[in-house]
């Protein structure tokens, strides 16, 4: 999941990065609300993390314009103001949660996971494809009982492609979704990266492929014996 974090205080900025990065999240930075604007009306984020009280354009504004030109992605609002009315104001210019400052780092991850949760239109704890079930909120993922170990970035790829289970997911969309600005285009870090999923999901010998290639389109994740996705 690809999530942009807009914040004036560098020092608060790298903090939330870090821990998003941790959790294996792609993270894109700002601090100022037109620089905010560019990256969000520029890309496909999953999450906005987007601090209300910015230099050359306030958060709200930021808000505002977003949400005015049709761009869906789900907003997190940071703000020392702790008064109803800000909260109601913040809500009703198209904001999709609130967090007062100071918050723990792990609230905020909380939160945002949650988000990227309701940009894929589910509120199930855990998804299942085929014998593969993956916990969201442990985020681990185990197939017909046996643990499967996966980095902090596997993990996000996993669970972004069983979040689009039966759906053509391209190259070009899991970049986009999983990776940050700092990717080579021309690298092969998705194909890398599938294919090092893939392994890991054989958890036995006779294991089933749950990643299905569509030459030129992209990757399929399926219960095995999909054949028409093969």
């Amino acid at each position: 999941m690809r999530v942009l974090v807009v914040d004036d205080s560098l020092r608060l900025q790298r903090n939330i990065a870090a821990a998003l990065r941790r959790s294996g999240y792609a993270v894109d930075t700002a601090g100022d609300g037109e620089e905010g604007l560019w990256l969000a009306e520029s890309h496909e984020y999953d999450a906005i993390v987007l601090d209300l009280m910015l230099p050359k354009r306030d958060g709200l504004d930021v808000l505002r314009t977003l949400r005015a030109g049709g761009r869906p992605a789900h907003v997190l609002l940071l703000t020392a103001r702790d008064t109803v009315a800000d909260r109601v104001t913040g809500l009703q210019a198209g904001a999709d949660d609130y967090l007062v400052k100071p918050f723990a780092l792990e609230e905020l991850l909380a939160r945002v996971q949650a988000l990227c949760r309701r940009t894929y239109g589910t509120k199930r704890p855990r998804l299942a494809v085929g014998d593969l079930e993956i916990d969201p909120l442990a985020r681990t993922a185990q197939r017909a009982g046996r643990p499967v170990e996966l980095t902090a970035r596997e993990y996000q790829l996993l669970e972004y492609l069983a979040r689009r289970q039966g759906e053509v997911v391209s190259r070009a969309d899991i970049e986009a979704h999983i990776y940050d600005g700092q990717v080579d285009p021309m690298s092969n870090v998705v194909d890398s990266a599938v294919c090092n999923v893939r392994k890991k999901l054989a958890v036995t010998a006779g294991s089933a492929p749950l990643i299905h290639t569509r030459r030129g389109l992209g990757y399929v994740l399926a219960p095995a014996g999909a054949r028409s996705l093969t």
